[in-house]
């Protein structure tokens, strides 16, 4: 299953759920896009509709539908900025709760788009420290 043998590790830390619907949409998508960066842009859209990225890893969110501009637009024409798997749609409380479990720094006094690049780079560095990076 190719899917599974190129399943990125922020995924292999998620839930299962999560994991399968990555792997699932990857492989449908080499079906039509063949191999490569847009068939795992296609797999990561459909994670982001049901999960957020949080640190190293994808938890569900509380409902379901895109995390961002990108992801509410759709196609390989359309390019649009992306939150790096944060729901940038979540309310500001949402975010508020998730900078408080990264531990990001000032975060009661960020509006909502500063939230959103806070939790971006605290996922990243998460997931850097994780990789051994």
């Amino acid at each position: 299953m190719p899917g599974r043998e190129d399943l990125p590790s922020t995924l292999r830390r998620s839930p299962e759920k999560a994991q399968r619907t990555w792997e699932k949409t990857h492989d449908s998508a080499v079906e039509t896009y063949g191999e490569g960066e847009r068939s795992h842009r296609t797999a990561f859209a459909a994670v982001k509709h049901e999960f957020e990225k949080v640190g190293d890893h994808w938890e569900p969110k509380g409902r379901k539908g895109p995390s961002d501009q990108q992801a509410a637009g759709g196609g390989p024409e359309r390019r649009a900025p992306t939150a790096g798997g944060v729901d940038a749609n979540a309310t500001k409380d949402h975010l508020m709760s998730v900078a408080r479990k990264l531990d990001v720094p000032g975060r009661s006094s960020m509006t909502k788009p500063e939230l959103v690049k806070a939790i971006e780079k605290a996922n990243d560095r998460a997931t850097r420290k994780a990789r051994g990076d």
